[in-house]
């Protein structure tokens, strides 16, 4: 008998696929995508997103998705570098994120069809309200 927590759906990035292990449980929303003008792009705004599989694996978080190399990116970075510091938006709210820099965002645009940027939480960030739909 299968326990209801296995059953769980974890999405270290918000609008990509998720998936079940308890070990992404700790990067939950922790990753989304944004477009050229710094807004949150949902899987409603651009469905290639869900071409996206994530993988939690040896410290990194993996990205593949059809016809593209894998992209893997550090879990646990301390963010020092301000340069990489941003302000986008998620719905009327302004949410401060780490850049997760321009191969990244080069892989993510090529999957999503237009200019786009994979970001990460800032630690100091508020908790995000995502909007619904």
């Amino acid at each position: 008998m299968t326990s209801a927590a296995s059953n769980i759906i974890y999405f270290p990035v918000v609008g990509c696929a998720g998936l079940e292990r308890r070990q992404a449980a700790d990067y939950h929303q922790r990753w989304f995508v944004v477009d050229a003008d710094g807004r949150w792009l949902s899987a409603e705004r651009c469905a290639a997103l869900l071409n996206v599989a994530t993988e939690i694996k040896m410290g990194a978080l993996v990205l593949r998705a059809p016809g593209m190399l894998r992209v893997d990116i550090p879990l646990d970075v301390i963010e020092d570098d301000d340069s990489v510091k941003r302000t986008v938006q998620v719905g009327q709210q302004s949410v401060m994120v780490v850049d997760e820099g321009d191969v990244t965002a080069t892989w993510m645009s090529h999957v999503a069809g237009q200019p786009c940027r994979l970001v990460k939480l800032h630690p100091e960030a508020l908790p995000v309200e995502w909007p619904q739909g």
